[in-house]
């Protein structure tokens, strides 16, 4: 039996433990904070009208197939450990111009919707576009997404074909897929929104990046009853009995390497684990930069992901919300060029999740999850005293202004920067996808010494909660079964 430490219990790290007991090592998992879950968190408030409970990270699960697999290889059911609901509406799209656009994860049902609200032509260009993504997206998988791209010469090995080629289309970005395929401006601005999915601006990004939508809206949007942190509690009781040691309170100062090799890893309080294995689920410029004695390998992408600014409400009476609401500015260049240039954005799109579920608020109450996308802490100085109270502020009259005007029913507000996510999580700059997606490939899933491996948003095959854990897959096939 090997030892394998597993340094961070986010969503990669407990999929990876879970699968690595699983095939008999004796696998040791530690978390600094005092939870399983990671950037999958929740917070509770209590007030004289009861409790509202928010999840404070993710707030959609795609892919579920992904966690159904992890769940059945370790002896379980998913579906018995959380209640998944899906979503229709996934996700409702307010426009500049005032329009309305509920999307659907069934294709005839959007089609549908498009056509009604923005025209004939509208729907026939997204269908165009949907069978281009759907290409992409099956390329992607076999070649892409669950592979180990490490391996030596695994990329020469890539099993494009030239119709595959045509869609992916090297060297074209997001932005310009969608003014070549689509001529409403508004699903150009909806398309432009899957960048963010990936940390990135859309006008950088790959036009590979249709892969996202493709996969949201042909595999449906789901909510887990009573939040998704149920997902990092199954996750979190799953290691337990595979027989994966989890422990909390538990950070890590350093990456110990004799030779070539990576050997243990030295402990916050003092002390050494020994391994013969050390997967590390946190960032990997954290990694490369902190953790690893040498910093034997700079990361090859620098530039730091889009960050999120996140308001929690606690609010009086019911809005008629769906269960995701994102209102978009006029100008939606604006935002990026803010984010990506360091500052605030005056006029931001706004995300706003309302689950419907008594669960999680009072009654006759509503939790509200309010994001928009924002620079890291460093490039903004999110603890500077006055800044984050004036941007929720900021943000509360946009709403307002696009017709959702929250300000006389609130109970309570509660702010979330990037700094309180870099302080919890430990993610530089609170940087939500490590590196953003300007490029095809990310940091890998392999150490630059023997031993060592990576999972989480900030490598292959990258963010999200699906990415993630098929990332923990990819290494525990490499890593193999005990000896």
């Amino acid at each position: 039996m090997s030892r394998v430490v597993v340094v961070g219990a986010g969503v990669g790290g407990l999929a990876a433990a879970a699968r690595l007991a699983r095939a008999g090592h004796h696998v040791t998992l530690l978390e600094r904070a005092a939870t399983v879950g990671g950037k999958l968190a929740s917070y509770e408030r209590h007030t004289d009208v009861g409790t509202f409970r928010f999840d404070t990270g993710p707030s959609l699960l795609t892919l579920p197939d992904v966690f159904a697999e992890l769940f059945a290889t370790c002896g379980a059911d998913l579906r018995e450990r959380v209640d998944l609901r899906p979503l229709d509406p996934v996700v409702r799209h307010r426009f500049a111009d005032g329009t309305w656009l509920d999307s659907s994860s069934d294709h005839a049902t959007f089609l549908a919707r498009i056509d009604a609200t923005l025209g004939a032509g509208a729907a026939g260009d997204w269908d165009r576009l949907w069978r281009r993504a759907g290409r992409v997206w099956r390329a992607s998988w076999r070649d892409v997404l669950t592979r180990d791209l490490d391996r030596p010469l695994a990329a020469a090995r890539l099993a494009w074909r030239l119709r595959d080629l045509a869609a992916i289309a090297p060297g074209v970005t997001l932005r310009d897929a969608g003014r070549r395929a689509l001529r409403d401006p508004r699903l150009r601005t909806l398309l432009d929104r899957y960048a963010t999915y990936a940390g990135a601006d859309p006008r950088r990004a790959p036009a590979a990046l249709l892969a996202i939508p493709y996969a949201e809206l042909a595999h449906g949007g789901w909510y887990v009853r009573g939040g998704l942190t149920r997902l990092a509690t199954a996750l979190g009781e799953l290691c337990a009995e595979t027989g994966a040691v989890v422990r909390t309170h538990e950070g890590v100062s350093r990456i110990r390497v004799d030779g070539d090799r990576a050997t243990g890893v030295e402990l916050d309080g003092g002390g050494f684990l020994p391994a013969d294995v050390v997967v590390a689920n946190v960032d990997a410029a954290h990694v490369y930069g902190r953790l690893l004695p040498d910093r034997r390998r700079a990361v090859a992408h620098r530039e730091r992901s889009l960050a999120g600014f996140v308001l929690l409400l606690g609010v009086r009476g019911a809005s008629g919300l769906a269960h995701h609401t994102v209102t978009f500015p006029e100008r939606y260049d604006a935002e990026f060029d803010a984010v990506f240039g360091g500052r605030l954005a005056e006029d931001p799109a706004v995300f706003v999740t309302v689950a419907d579920d008594p669960a999680v608020r009072p009654a006759g109450h509503e939790a509200w999850f309010v994001l928009v996308n924002a620079a890291p802490h460093g490039a903004v100085d999110w603890r500077a005293p006055g800044v984050a109270d004036r941007y929720a502020d900021r943000v509360l009259a946009v709403l307002a202004a696009r017709g959702i005007d929250v300000r006389d029913r609130l109970v309570f507000r509660e702010l979330r920067t990037p700094a309180d996510l870099s302080d919890a999580t430990g993610a530089p700059g609170g940087a939500i996808y490590g590196t953003p997606a300007h490029r095809l490939r990310r940091p890998g899933n392999r150490g630059p010494v023997r031993g060592l491996f990576l999972v989480g948003g900030s490598v292959h095959p990258g963010g999200g909660l699906p990415m993630v854990a098929l990332g923990a897959r990819i290494v525990a096939s490499a890593i193999g079964p005990a000896w």
